[in-house]
């Protein structure tokens, strides 16, 4: 049986992901077998496992900071909101409906209950200990009797909680205060600790204020962790309304990717934004396009509303317009549905609308469909031009989640999927305008492999006149020293020694320089 620890939040985007997967790499670092688990995550960024499922970023990321292969169990249910107070519901991977947000919390989620047991039952067997994360906040009183993510869950696994405040949206003391006055007498009891995150000041002049916590709840303070610019995959897109763009400098190639209003997989472009010499913008409004070295159009949870969204705003004309010019523009999954000439959806699966005409950027047709891709994919480059011509053969890596099919008109692919999952297949992927400046895919993850990347900017950067870099980014290995650079700062924050009393373990999570 394994050891718990959940975190809890006093609200949503306190930082409960990032101190989940710094918890999951220090108990990794100790040696023990851990997990994340998260019951109920609602996110537009998600992820493929190896077996085909399909499951919240947060929960993937977790995974790898935990050293151990991402699984459904660890995310049983996953909602991808739509439009119109809609989700599609995730369970164990597999899509099961579009359902209502007063229907899901009704009676829709109790139904699920038996499948989150079943799924940390699963977890419980394998694993040492399980780095349990709640969603928003306990003390909905609204939700409370139905909720299926929080205190319902830690009782489930026995697990003791830790509740994370955000001190730098401000009223920290008052939302803990608030929060464990709200929370029944039973529910108090199993917070065991408070966490104080994303500090920037001076602790002398917070110690009072740590003071009054503890003697006001109860509940020790066992840790104050600063504000941490980690870099790791975010869970939601609330981020992007924070990132504030800045000036491209003499000597960077400016990538600027279009802000859908229901954006998912937006961390396919992390990588991207840690090279040197990339100056990454977000952009809603045809106004900040300037002229850009390249123009990308992200994935999106629906695809039909996000490309009206376009014309509405004139963002569709501004980027043909640009297109023209001589504008590289790149499509990613309903990025690249939006850039062929149709989208058609019979069934009804996105929208209410029977079809609509693509940007015609791009030869292809798009059918939506009432069943999803979601698979880990291996490929290689077969496309032409001055940006895929050069990489012809180049293998690569990604995944695919997506409800349409496309097709081409005319022209030739992109790619050639050679696997999914572990079934070798033969498959066209994506497509390419006649000058090679226009391309899409339906690989997720595309600029995660590094020698694609660095061909890719180096083209950037001599269409601007600048010299090609020698060396670049290595992605997987910046990430895992990102992994071990967030647990060092959260293990010496954090009271390693209490943390492993209140769970109860036989080993002290004191190692590789995690903690003293």
């Amino acid at each position: 049986m394994a050891r718990a620890v959940m975190l809890q939040g006093t609200s949503s985007n306190v930082g409960k992901s990032v101190l989940a997967a710094a918890l999951c790499r220090i108990f990794y670092r100790a040696g023990y077998r851990v997990a994340p688990f998260k019951s109920q995550n609602m996110a537009l960024n998600s992820g493929a496992t190896a077996d085909g499922g399909e499951m919240g970023r947060a929960q993937l990321v977790q995974a790898y900071a935990a050293g151990v292969q991402p699984r459904v169990e660890m995310n049983p249910i996953l909602l991808k909101p739509t439009a119109h107070a809609r989700s599609q519901v995730i369970l164990l991977g597999r899509p099961v409906g579009n359902v209502g947000a007063r229907d899901y919390h009704g009676s829709f989620n109790q139904e699920l209950w038996r499948y989150v047991e079943a799924a940390y039952a699963a977890l419980d067997k394998e694993f040492e200990v399980i780095v349990i994360e709640g969603a928003g906040s306990p003390a909905e009183v609204n939700l409370k009797d139905r909720e299926i993510a929080n205190m319902r869950v830690a009782k489930m696994a026995g697990a003791p909680v830790l509740l994370v405040a955000d001190i730098d949206r401000g009223g920290a003391l008052a939302a803990i205060v608030g929060t464990l006055e709200l929370l029944e007498e039973d529910e108090r009891e199993l917070v065991a600790g408070l966490i104080i995150n994303k500090f920037r000041g001076d602790m002398a002049l917070l110690q009072p204020a740590l003071d009054f916590l503890e003697k006001k709840t109860g509940k020790p303070v066992l840790g104050v962790i600063p504000f941490l610019a980690h870099g790791l995959p975010e869970e939601d897109s609330v981020v992007l309304e924070k990132a504030a763009a800045r000036p491209t400098a003499p000597g960077e190639v400016e990538i600027v990717v279009i802000k859908l209003p229901c954006i998912a997989n937006f961390t396919d472009f992390d990588a991207l934004a840690r090279e040197e010499g990339v100056n990454l913008r977000y952009v809603e409004d045809k106004n900040a396009l300037g002229n850009p070295d390249l123009i990308i159009l992200p994935g999106s949870k629906n695809t039909i509303g996000d490309l009206l969204w376009l014309r509405q705003r004139g963002l569709e004309d501004a980027i043909k317009e640009l297109a023209a010019r001589g504008t590289p523009v790149v499509g990613i999954c309903g990025g690249y549905q939006m850039l062929g000439r149709e989208i058609a959806d019979p069934g009804h699966v996105e929208t209410d609308y029977d079809g609509i005409d693509g940007m015609g950027l791009l030869p292809v047709r798009t059918v939506f469909q009432p069943t999803k891709a979601t698979n880990l994919v291996e490929g290689r480059v077969t496309g032409t031009g001055p940006f895929l011509g050069p990489l012809q053969g180049l293998e690569v890596k990604g995944y695919e989640i997506h409800m349409g099919a496309s097709s081409l008109v005319a022209g030739q692919p992109a790619f050639k999927i050679t696997r999914r999952g572990s079934v070798l297949v033969d498959i066209d992927d994506g497509a390419q305008s006649d000058d090679g400046l226009v391309w899409g895919t339906y690989i997720h993850g595309i600029w995660d492999n590094d020698a694609f990347r660095h061909r890719i900017l180096d083209v950037l950067r001599a269409r601007r006149g600048l010299p090609a870099r020698e060396s670049g980014l290595e992605f997987d290995a910046d990430q895992e020293r990102r992994f071990d650079a967030l647990a060092a700062v959260v293990a010496r924050h954090l009271d390693l020694k209490r943390l492993a009393a209140i769970m109860g373990l036989d080993r002290p999570l004191a190692g590789d320089g995690f903690g003293a």
